[in-house]
């Protein structure tokens, strides 16, 4: 049982992969500041905050809908590392540890996701 959403080791990991996201992004060219850098970042951010706003959404569709939207943002970021790499902005090594990150964060959430779903509460 979680007391917060904080609690929630995808919620923890999506954290970790903002840190990762800021580090790696300062180092972009200034002219992407308003382009793929705050497109990344933004992203990234949704990961957490998505799974944050579900974590106090009533019933099980309302939760759901919010974890998917983290889904989503984690496939939009595996598309911006994989765009970053091609134009040379992150390293291989950068990029292999986000992907990393994303997939680890993906199958928590999965996981997250069908414990919500199979939740005998909801039933009743």
């Amino acid at each position: 049982m979680t007391n917060t959403f904080e609690d929630i080791i995808a919620w923890q990991k999506a954290r970790e992969f903002i840190r990762h996201v800021y580090q790696i992004t300062r180092s972009f060219p200034d002219d992407e500041k308003y382009g793929l850098t705050s497109q990344f970042r933004r992203a990234s951010i949704s990961i957490a905050a998505n799974i944050a706003e579900g974590y106090k959404r009533i019933g099980r569709d309302g939760k759901l809908r919010f974890l998917n939207y983290s889904q989503g943002s984690l496939e939009e970021c595996r598309c911006y590392v994989i765009l970053c790499r091609d134009i040379g902005y992150i390293s291989d090594q950068d990029s292999t540890l986000l992907i990393q990150q994303i997939e680890e964060t993906s199958k928590l959430l999965n996981g997250y996701s069908n414990a919500i779903n199979n939740r005998k509460k909801w039933e009743d």
